[in-house]
């Protein structure tokens, strides 16, 4: 869970700190226009959350990944009310000379405005429930067998419904212009999906050595799976 909400709280501000381009683009032929693929700096490492999102359903169940997944919605939240507080705070006159008001709303603007939180809150909701959701049903319905296909089609879901919101309200709130939408959706959905993929080999020993450590193998029949409920059997 530590390790989850520091990827998640670090991601975001690297998201508002940086676009990276790296000159790559898709189509461009056909009459279809190029997209350049440039993604923002937290995509680099926000795919992790989605393979220990998967750990947490696939071992402890759907009411354990829960409560990681609201743990990470608070600290993103407190995280962005301290910059939304260092942004309105006067500042002093030496760090203004070599720094300055103007770079901090630049690089951190979407944090300390709330723009990148709001974005990142929406899609990291929305993505980590569906993922979660659809890994759990998938788990039950398949018996337990073939972890790798609900890990994938699960994160395929989540991906991108992820990037779809985080990209749309993060324009819609100006952290990014809308001329990047397509871009950055795309990036964003490729590059995840793309880490999913090659690390799926440590999920599958992660998952494998943590059943055996903890003895435990959850399967959340009779678990409504409500990304409200405060817990219960049923909850």
């Amino acid at each position: 869970m530590a390790i989850f909400v520091a990827i998640l709280v670090t991601s975001n501000v690297a998201s508002s700190a940086k676009i990276v381009d790296l000159g790559i683009t898709l189509f461009g032929f056909w009459g279809i226009p190029s997209v350049p693929l440039a993604f923002d700096g937290g995509t680099l490492l926000f795919p992790i959350v989605y393979v220990l999102g998967d750990v947490f359903t696939e071992v402890y169940g759907f009411r354990f990944a829960r409560r990681v997944i609201w743990t990470g919605f608070i600290a993103l939240s407190l995280c962005s009310l301290l910059f939304f507080a260092l942004a309105r705070l006067p500042a002093d006159a030496v760090w203004e000379d070599y720094a300055g008001t103007a770079a901090f709303d630049a690089i951190l603007g979407g944090m300390s405005s709330g723009g990148i939180a709001l974005a990142s809150l929406a899609g990291y909701l929305v993505g980590e429930f569906s993922n979660s959701v659809v890994l759990s049903h998938l788990k039950v319905s398949m018996k337990g067998r073939a972890l790798w296909v609900r890990a994938i089609v699960s994160s395929l879901v989540g991906e991108l419904l992820d990037s779809l919101a985080f990209v749309f309200f993060a324009s819609l709130t100006g952290v990014f212009g809308w001329e990047l939408f397509l871009s950055l959706v795309l990036t964003n959905y490729i590059f995840k999906m793309s880490v999913e993929v090659l690390v799926f080999p440590l999920t599958f020993l992660t998952v494998k050595k943590l059943k055996k450590a903890e003895g435990k193998d959850a399967y959340d029949v009779g678990v409504k799976l409500n990304p409200f409920s405060l817990g219960g059997r049923n909850g």
